[in-house]
Order: C-alpha cells, then sequence, then structure tokens
C-alpha cells in the first residue's frame, strides 16, 4: 500500500450550544477552518482528488454537506466530494476513507474531516401533526377542510427534539447519558472521581491555551456581529470541585452519577486535514505533519456503548504487535468523565481481557499523564460529526511538540461501535 502521510490541518473553536441557535452553520464552520489549510497550499484547490467530510445533523439546505463545502473552498465541479456518517466517529470515518483511498492508489491528495452545528439540531412536527397537515391539504372542498380542522388536537403542537432523539439509541432505549451511567454502576466509578477528571480536563485545557499550543491547531473564527472566537467558548477557567460537586445528576435524577459538569458539551465546531500520497508530497514539496499508520473499527452492546474504544484499541495494537507502553500519547474522546475512567478500568482488568476480549492478560490503562494531557471534550465540547478529526490533528501536533512518536486517538460510538487510529509523527515545530 501507498504510504499516508497528513500534511496539515485546523480546527475552529468549539462553540457550547446555548439556548438558540449558534451563528454558524455546520458548512460555516467547515470552510472557514479549510480555507487557511488550503491558502497555506503550494498547488490550488482544484487539484484535490476528493473532499470528506463526517457530519451527523447537517441541516435541510447541506445534503451532502461535502460537496458544498467543497464548492465553497473553490475546488472546483471537477473535484468530487461525498459525506460520511459514523455518529461520534463521523470525523474519523472521513479521514480513514481518505486514507484507505490514498492506500490503494485512488487518490494523491485529500481534504478530509468533520463538521457539526449541534445548536441547529432541527426542531421537528411529530407524527401526528404531519399527518394532520396531510389531511387538510388532501381537503379540497370547504366542507372537507372544515372536518379536518376539527380533527385538530392541541397535543399535535408537541415538538420533537432531533438532538434528543440522536443521542438516544433507538435499540436499547437509552440516551448515551444512561449508558455512561450503566459504566459508572459497572466499574464502580465514584461521582468524586468523576468530577476529579473533569477538573482535570478543563485545567488542562487552560493550560495548553494559556502555553500557545493550541494556536497551530485552532482557526480564528468570525461571526457576521463582529463578534470573533479564539478559544473554545465551553472552557471554565473558573471551575473547581465545589462548583462541580453542587451540580445535579441529568439522566437518573435519583441515583445517577453523571452531570453536566463531567459529561462532554453540546457543540458546534469543525476540524479539517489534508491527508497526501508519498508521491503527492515529493511532487508538491509538501512538509508533513504526520503520518498514517493504521485503524481499526470494533462493535459491543449498545447499552455500554462507551467501552467501543476498549475493544478497537485492543484490536489495533494486537494486529501492529504492539502494547500499550509503545504509544507516546492517547486522544481518548471524553464523552463522559466516566466512559474515560471505564475504558482505563477495562484495560486494566483481567476478568474484563479473558471474557470481552479473549486475551490472556490486560493490556494495562494508559498512563494518565499520557491520556488526554491537554484536555479534552468535557472542556471543549463534542460537536459529533467533528471530534474524530479534531483528536487526529491534536494527537500529531503535540506528538510533534514532544519530539515526536506513535499515538493513537480513539472514540466510543452512539450504537455501540469504538474506532481508534494509529498514527507517527516526527519531532519538529507544531
Amino acid at each position: 500500500m501507498n504510504r499516508i502521510f497528513i500534511v496539515d490541518g485546523a480546527r475552529t473553536p468549539f462553540l457550547k450550544a446555548r439556548t438558540e441557535p449558534g451563528p454558524f452553520s455546520a458548512a460555516d464552520l467547515a470552510v472557514a477552518c479549510a480555507r487557511p489549510v488550503l491558502a497555506r497550499q503550494p498547488f490550488p484547490a482544484s487539484k484535490l482528488d476528493e473532499v470528506i467530510v463526517g457530519c451527523v445533523i447537517p441541516a435541510a439546505d447541506e445534503a451532502n454537506i461535502a460537496r458544498l463545502i467543497a464548492l465553497r473552498l473553490g475546488c472546483g465541479q471537477r473535484v468530487p466530494a461525498h459525506s460520511v456518517q459514523r455518529n461520534c466517529a463521523s470525523g474519523l470515518q472521513a479521514l480513514a476513507t481518505a486514507a484507505e483511498r490514498i492506500a490503494l492508489g485512488r487518490a494523491q491528495l485529500v481534504l478530509a474531516g468533520g463538521t457539526e452545528a449541534m445548536s441547529r439540531a432541527p426542531i421537528q412536527w411529530n407524527s401526528a401533526m404531519v399527518g394532520w397537515l396531510g389531511k387538510m391539504l388532501r381537503a379540497r372542498q370547504p366542507l372537507d377542510r372544515l372536518r379536518a380542522l376539527a380533527r385538530f388536537r392541541p397535543a399535535y403542537l408537541k415538538p420533537v427534539y432531533a438532538l434528543l432523539l440522536g443521542l438516544t439509541d433507538p435499540l436499547v432505549k437509552l440516551s448515551m447519558g444512561q449508558t455512561a451511567e450503566i459504566l459508572a454502576h459497572r466499574f464502580g466509578l465514584s461521582r468524586e472521581a468523576q468530577d476529579v477528571y473533569a477538573l482535570q480536563s478543563h485545567r488542562r485545557l487552560v493550560a495548553a491555551f494559556d502555553a500557545g499550543h493550541m494556536h497551530a491547531e485552532v482557526e480564528t473564527l468570525y461571526d457576521t456581529n463582529e463578534r470573533f472566537y479564539t478559544e473554545d467558548t465551553g472552557l471554565r477557567r473558573d471551575t473547581d470541585l465545589e462548583q462541580l460537586a453542587q451540580l445535579k445528576p441529568v439522566f437518573d435524577r435519583k441515583y445517577g452519577l453523571v452531570t453536566s459538569g463531567n459529561s462532554s458539551q453540546v457543540t458546534d465546531g469543525a476540524a479539517m486535514l489534508l491527508l497526501a500520497s508519498e508521491a503527492a508530497v515529493q511532487r508538491h514539496g509538501l512538509s508533513v505533519l504526520g503520518e498514517w499508520v493504521d485503524h481499526e473499527w470494533a462493535g459491543v452492546d449498545p447499552s455500554q456503548m462507551g467501552l467501543g474504544p476498549v475493544h478497537a484499541v485492543a484490536q489495533l495494537l494486537a494486529r501492529r504487535q504492539m502494547q500499550m507502553r509503545d504509544l507516546q500519547q492517547m486522544e481518548l474522546n471524553e464523552a463522559f468523565a466516566a466512559q474515560v475512567l471505564a475504558c482505563q478500568a477495562a484495560w486494566d482488568s483481567v476478568q474484563y481481557a479473558r471474557e470481552e476480549l479473549d486475551m490472556d492478560r490486560p493490556l494495562g490503562a494508559v498512563d494518565p499523564a499520557l491520556l488526554n494531557p491537554e484536555g479534552g471534550a468535557i472542556a471543549n465540547g463534542h460537536p459529533v460529526g467533528a471530534s474524530g478529526a479534531r483528536i487526529v490533528l491534536h494527537l500529531l501536533h503535540a506528538l510533534r511538540r514532544q519530539g515526536g512518536g506513535q499515538g493513537i486517538a480513539t472514540l466510543c460510538i452512539g450504537g455501540g461501535q469504538g474506532g481508534a487510529m494509529l498514527l507517527r509523527a516526527e519531532g519538529g515545530p507544531a
């Protein structure tokens, strides 16, 4: 197979969803971070072979959002584009698909990543209201319309929140937060342990921004109201354990341990990366951020979907004949503090290794210093279509800053899956 290099990339600041739609559509966000990436290259956007974008909830006017983004970026009509959807790992899927295209020699230059405007998730009519509207539209005579109108009920006006439906598994009928509660109880994770981890995420991200480590990957966003964003707006510089302890459980109000403070945030954001073959790197004289090595997908019980990374990482390391100690860093998307801590517990469990992973001995937990050392989604948010691309981008920058090495970017995936990508980077300016 051809070697696959990540040449460049950028992300937007992640904007925490408030009580109204955010200022940017999903396409706006992707264009905002992809444009400077392409502007830095010695070739025009029309030289790309393809654009691949992950997005879970595109707007009604953003069908095949990848094509819309490609055209807005000036790639031209001849550059094809397609969108992918693998829930929380949609951005990682876009990168994996791009890597596979290049590995097979079907492409040389691919722009790939993910985007999401979760604050703009639609609010819909329920099925009863839709049925009633259909009857009204079919009624031609005045009397028929009056009869249809008489069948209207106020309950028909009850809205359907697409975001809440999307964050609930349709088979096991559990929200993602409820699956985190299951993991907390399964592995005996206390509320305090979850809050301590959440606080660490915020403090680590604060330190990364203050040290200037995020400037290389985060592009400033400008909206139409003369406001600009340089930092993730969900980052809490002032939070502490006392404040976190005061928050009430969200998903199990009586016995629960998972709160808004130890969960990832509903967020808008995008991350886009440029992948290239070795031949394209040489032909255009491109600098290289890092190299794709391998990736893996795994399936788990949807009611415990947070354990997906345990299986994906185990399968990936087994195929590469590697151990946890061979990694210089891991970026594990922080859907919930309980989910991250549960993965650590499962990797360290002899019983889990034997009964769930069919391994003689456990892989061992990741060194906490090497796990999300500059924070994660609890602090910066989890725009589901973009997070997979973000953790890959950040991992490569972090590896370069620390002198090079290899690491894994991994996520749990709603519906009961896990994804993991192995990457390598040389030391150099990040």
